[in-house]
């Protein structure tokens, strides 16, 4: 039977282990001494260090792993969305980080290696926007589709898939030129033209993606540089060119001798259709990264670029200091080398399905606009609701939507419609959240005014 004082003794030490974890004195992943020494610096007997190990992994600060030792454990998740800032109890549809349960663990197991003191030291060094011949090589059979597999000697690295697609337009479009987009785009690349000195140009969308006639007519009133285009999940459209309107869209540019840039980010969650790349090879630089299949926190980007845009697209990367970190570099390289990648992306596979079903039973009824592949829907707000008005009062609710004046092009009046991100709330609170904006849209907004 355990005295009271040595009861006393074991639980007074763990108090002090905790208060360390809990300054920041000991992080997440640090080892704890094995017992007996730890035991020799505190002056206890081995079976009271015994206990304190139990009782801090009892309050589960500590985790312990058979053969390698005790460890601080991560705080456990704060309830909410998966972001990258803190927001409260604020239900984020705007940002879109989808995250699986088991891609921690998927992940962990793959970038353990690394941690080894040699290993580690040889991750630690500079790499430039080559990567490195193993990189390019798992990278390339990431990309293939069908028939189509890039050339590893177009393969270039960036730290993320927006510095990929600044470098590709500081390479292909000079500052004061014009770059044709589709009419609604990505938000960021907005920003991106505005810092480069670039004008947008938006061109016309169908239900099958970009125009390529609207392409034509657009470059007879003026030239275009280069087109940047979304062909498959179009955000936040959700759109995705069929082979057809792919191979039409290669036929404008070489009429025409144009660039194109492909974002290809979301292109994880349907790998049924060749890109555009593999119709313009020699025309097309094709962006992707890593943020969306994997994770967010430890990105990496490429690009896919046409041979003679080589040298010009590895400059903008190195002058832009957008070139990969080697760390990202080699994780990368593993977990797409024993088939970690695949595994968490057929996993955000069935997770976005499964949203898109949450997404059509709350919001039936309404004009909303996806793929049942996507994480993303494009909703078309009933009258007398305007995007701006609905935006303000869901967030009255601690409800972020993204309006359509985020995405739109020019001076042409946005739709009035909204984004709605699905991957990032869990799946109960996203199911919540949607059934809150349902109601909302069935309401007058002056009746909100009154409340």
């Amino acid at each position: 039977m355990v005295g009271s004082e040595g009861m006393e003794d074991y639980r007074r030490i763990a108090d002090s282990v905790a208060a360390d974890i809990a300054a920041g004195r000991l992080r997440p992943g640090d080892r704890l001494p094995p017992q007996r020494v730890f035991a020799r610096r505190h002056g206890v007997a081995d079976s009271t260090a015994a206990r304190v190990y139990r009782e801090l992994a009892g309050r589960g600060l500590t985790v312990g792993e058979v053969g390698r030792g005790t460890f601080v454990r991560a705080a456990a998740p704060q309830p909410g969305p998966a972001l990258v800032e803190p927001t409260g109890s604020r239900i984020d549809l705007e940002l879109n980080y989808p995250v699986v349960p088991e891609q921690s663990r998927l992940l962990a197991d793959g970038i353990g290696p690394l941690l080894r003191a040699d290993v580690l030291e040889a991750s630690l060094r500079p790499v430039g926007a080559a990567g490195t011949p193993p990189a390019r090589r798992v990278v390339a059979d990431l990309l293939a589709r069908g028939e189509w597999r890039p050339d590893e000697e177009r393969l270039l690295f960036a730290g993320n898939g927006r510095q990929a697609i600044a470098a590709a337009i500081a390479a292909l479009v000079p500052a004061g030129a014009r770059l044709g987009v589709e009419e609604l785009t990505y938000p960021v690349l907005k920003g991106l033209a505005a810092r480069v000195g670039v004008t947008l140009v938006p061109l016309r969308v169908d239900e099958a993606g970009l125009d390529p006639a609207a392409v034509e007519a657009a470059a007879r009133r003026a030239p275009l540089k280069a087109v940047y285009v979304q062909p498959t999940l179009h955000n936040p459209l959700s759109i995705s060119m069929p082979a057809e309107r792919r191979a039409e869209l290669a036929g404008v540019l070489a009429r025409l001798d144009m660039p194109a840039i492909e974002d290809s980010i979301w292109s994880f969650l349907r790998d049924d259709l060749p890109p555009l790349a593999a119709f313009a090879p020699e025309r097309t630089t094709l962006v992707d990264s890593l943020s969306k299949r994997l994770a967010p926190g430890l990105s990496l980007g490429f690009a896919v670029v046409p041979g003679a845009a080589v040298p010009r697209v590895a400059t903008a990367l190195r002058s832009g200091g957008w070139t990969p970190m080697r760390f990202a570099l080699e994780a990368a390289t593993r977990w797409l080398t024993d088939d970690t990648a695949r595994s968490v992306a057929r996993a955000k596979q069935r997770d976005a399905a499964m949203r898109q079903e949450i997404a059509a039973r709350r919001l039936a009824g309404f004009a909303v606009r996806s793929d049942p592949r996507s994480y993303y829907c494009w909703w078309e707000l009933p009258p007398p609701w305007r995007a701006d008005t609905f935006v303000a009062a869901a967030a009255r609710y601690g409800i972020g939507v993204t309006p359509a004046a985020a995405f739109a092009v020019g001076r042409n009046s946005a739709p009035n419609a909204v984004r709605l991100g699905l991957a990032s709330p869990p799946p109960d609170v996203l199911a919540r959240a949607l059934t809150t904006l349902a109601d909302l849209a069935r309401a007058a907004p002056e009746d909100l005014v009154a409340e």
